[in-house]
């Protein structure tokens, strides 16, 4: 299986984050090569199915995805359910408080919660796939288009969209401009 994990610091309450990132339909909106993802079946907890539709090239795909747990506010995991043996998780994991335990104990719950978004929580992509397993079945192929050279084109790509859906997200999440400082783990030759 070949890795990815793309993460960050994002300032908000990682309640809110995991609210934000339990909308799968809104990922097209911070991918390049994602164009629509229509909810099949449930509302965002496990089972929940989705339709992912992909445009890269000559090439339309859709992949369907299932959401296999959730943890609140913590950790969403999804599998690819057809075609590919692919899945990962979204890990959000609160910041550090620095603050004084005596005084977060006799804080408001508007204080706490303010005083919470001061303190960076991380966010994370984790991704696992083995492109062996892909079906050649799957695509539609122009003429003389062989599936190893799409595979040899595409799977570079996965990099970069991982850290442009991380990246955009979290512009969104803290509504800011700033440039998001990724760290990027890869275990693969691949990508």
């Amino acid at each position: 299986m070949d890795e990815l994990v793309v993460s960050t610091e994002v300032y908000a309450d990682p309640e809110d984050v995991y609210a934000f990132l339990l909308d799968f339909p809104r990922y097209a909106n911070y991918s390049e090569y994602l164009r629509e993802v229509r909810t099949l079946e449930g509302e965002g907890g496990p089972d929940t199915r989705y339709a992912l539709t992909f445009a890269w090239w000559k090439i339309t795909y859709t992949a369907h995805s299932r959401v296999t747990g959730v943890e609140p506010p913590e950790r969403i995991d999804w599998e690819i359910t057809k075609d590919i043996d692919a899945g990962g998780c979204w890990r959000v994991t609160p910041g550090e408080s620095e603050a004084d335990p005596d005084l977060d104990a006799v804080a408001s719950d508007s204080e706490a919660n303010a005083d919470q978004t001061d303190h960076p929580c991380e966010v994370a992509l984790e991704v696992e796939f083995d492109p062996g397993s892909a079906s050649s079945d799957a695509l539609d192929l122009p003429t003389l288009v062989s599936f190893d050279w799409v595979l040899k084109k595409a799977i570079p790509l996965i990099r970069g969209e991982a850290e442009r859906v991380v990246e955009r997200a979290v512009r969104d999440l803290e509504d800011s401009t700033r440039d998001v400082d990724l760290e990027v783990y890869v275990d693969s030759a691949r990508i």
